[in-house]
């Protein structure tokens, strides 16, 4: 029995260590990856997204300014033109808080990257 209290305790430690170490590294990593933030970014910030030109990103300000920020990033789905798939190849790189820090268009060879597979742009692709 002595035995299984120590486990029990090793368990309890490790869950609270991952519990304060989770959310660190997620801020951590969502520091480094370049993102738009759909809230206060200009149409020329939100046409660097892939798949969204001028037309698409002017139609993002002006629902910005009828109806507030987003409150999530999901909403941007409210938005004429942004469907389901738009959406899950544009939410790697974007947010509703914090600076934007994208500076260059993204490709498709981006959204492949952001998803675990194919190379990014910036190794000298289009």
């Amino acid at each position: 029995m002595e035995t299984h209290s120590h486990f029990s305790k090793l368990a309890i430690v490790l869950a609270l260590i991952v519990s304060v170490l989770s959310p660190l590294a997620a801020q951590a990593q969502s520091q480094n990856k370049e993102v738009v933030n759909i809230n206060t970014a200009s149409a020329e910030e939100l046409a660097q997204l892939p798949r969204v030109g001028p037309s698409l990103s002017q139609r993002i300000v002006a629902f910005r300014k009828e109806n507030g920020d987003f409150k999530k990033t999901e909403d941007l789905i409210l938005v004429k033109g942004i469907g389901e798939k738009t959406f899950k190849n544009l939410e790697p790189f974007i947010a509703v808080e914090g600076k934007t820090t994208l500076s260059r268009k993204l490709r498709t060879a981006d959204v492949e990257a952001a998803r675990g597979g194919g190379k990014s742009s910036t190794q000298g692709g289009s």
